[in-house]
């Protein structure tokens, strides 16, 4: 479904013969090669950038006339990105970087733009939580310690194997950060969540698996759970909160327990896009960097506005409540368990936008430790990838525009001049405290005991390793 179409001001002053200075919204810029545009977007509280950007003038202020439109899956989404029917969209940072090293679907993509940070959780049906309970911490109030580890999932796990089963959880998509998040929380506590085995014709990725994990769309979640087919899942907002909300099942931890601030969405385009439309794609990272800025603006002011924005159908189309609880700064954890979580969904902040390399370094690191990349790779092989894929350059020209307009201050960014792409080794916790250095991809690999173990590389040459 498509937003309803709305007067464009720019092309209403032309049709009634008025003129109109584009110089005052594009100084001394390029006009967009492509100014007619349409961008695509998944139901999940994360696509609020594009939302905004529309709604509050900025894609019109950058000379681009933009339609949104929601996408029946991410692998739908994708495909239309790659094929020309999408412009851009709303997309899942590991997509980005799967498709371009040929991961489910080849084709290389680029993102010049993060969309947001956080926003997920891992929810377990009332069943679960009902079998767990009893061994889950609890706090000075008596209401459950949070995030609750994963070893607690193991009176649940035994009950599926004297039946013969095992637990099923659904993730968004085999390279989103859900798959991730909720493979890196289980092993965390002992689960083993399972490879993939591409080599041998295995892209089930639950080769060893203790837990059964499967690619649910968001918006079917919380029904699948409900209906039993799975036992819980990892998605973003408002898909957990609904389940809240609905009292079908209780969230056991969030992405940001799980890792602080990586890169969740992006804004992707596909290469081939990116060098025909060189000033469109300018402008798209100029509109979607205001929207970005607008959304954490005064402490989460615009929030609650924002919310009621995204809950109309042709945007994410679930209710404000639900929407506004995760998207204002508090997390119901069950209706009478309200939380604060000012971090839960942050758009701009912790320099939210700008596409690190070592963000993308690390969702490469996953792809290996589970097999999807089925060959060990030295570690320049990882930050020549990011370098292809994350493109730091054009968010350096776009912000830099929207200093020179005024528009933004040089506060609000990295300070470009010794910013390497990089983020701080301590910008980043981990739920297992296992330390995350972007630059030594393979001795990261090495410190988990359950995940494929990777080869020691000296002059580009594989020596020694091993696999477990």
């Amino acid at each position: 479904m498509t937003q309803p179409n709305r007067i464009n001001r720019r092309r209403l002053l032309l049709a009634l013969g008025l003129s109109l200075n584009l110089s005052c919204s594009l100084p001394a810029f390029a006009a967009p090669e492509k100014p007619d545009l349409k961008l695509g977007f998944i139901k999940l509280t994360d696509m609020a950038p594009l939302a905004v950007a529309l709604e509050r003038g900025y894609f019109e202020d950058e000379g681009l006339y933009v339609q949104l439109e929601a996408q029946a899956n991410w692998k739908v989404l994708l495909d239309r990105v790659i094929d020309g029917q999408l412009d851009g969209a709303h997309m899942l940072a590991g997509q980005a970087l799967a498709a371009s090293i040929g991961i489910g679907t080849q084709a290389a993509m680029q993102t010049a733009l993060v969309m947001d940070l956080n926003g997920n959780a891992c929810t377990v049906s009332n069943a679960v939580w009902q079998q767990i309970a009893a061994t889950v911490a609890r706090n000075s109030d008596g209401k459950p310690q949070y995030p609750v580890s994963a070893e607690a999932l193991q009176t649940a796990l035994a009950a599926k194997t004297k039946q013969g089963e095992k637990l099923q959880f659904g993730m968004v998509f085999p390279v989103s950060s859900h798959n991730y998040e909720l493979r890196y929380w289980l092993a965390a506590g002992g689960v083993h969540p399972g490879f993939y085995a591409p080599e041998h014709g295995d892209n089930s990725g639950q080769r060893q698996a203790e837990v059964l994990l499967s690619v649910t769309p968001p918006p079917q979640m919380p029904a699948t759970m409900e209906a039993g087919t799975i036992d819980g899942y990892c998605v973003g907002e408002p898909w957990n909160q609904q389940a809240v909300l609905r009292d079908l099942g209780v969230p056991l931890v969030t992405n940001y327990d799980i890792h602080t601030n990586l890169a969740e969405k992006v804004f992707g385009v596909s290469q081939s896009w990116a060098e025909r439309y060189p000033e469109t794609h300018f402008h798209l990272v100029k509109a979607l960097i205001r929207a970005g800025h607008w959304l954490d603006a005064d402490n989460n002011a615009n929030r609650a506005a924002a919310a009621k924005l995204i809950s109309q159908p042709y945007y994410v189309g679930a209710d404000e409540k639900v929407i506004a609880n995760s998207m204002s700064g508090v997390f119901a954890y069950a209706r009478d368990d309200i939380r604060a979580t000012p971090d839960f969904n942050v758009f701009f902040r912790y320099h939210a936008t700008y596409p690190y390399y070592s963000d993308a370094v690390w969702y490469l690191s996953q792809m290996r430790r589970w097999g999807q990349i089925s060959e060990a790779k030295p570690d320049s092989w990882y930050q020549d990838i990011a370098k292809q894929v994350f493109q730091p350059a054009l968010y350096q020209r776009a912000a830099k525009a929207l200093i020179a307009e005024g528009k933004l201050s040089a506060a609000d960014f990295p300070d470009f001049a010794t910013e390497t792409g990089y983020r701080p080794l301590d910008a980043t916790r981990f739920i297992d405290g296992k330390p995350f250095d972007a630059t030594a991809p393979n001795a990261y690999l090495k410190q988990f005991a359950i995940g494929l173990k990777d080869y020691t590389f000296a002059n580009g040459k594989k020596m020694r390793g091993a696999q477990q």
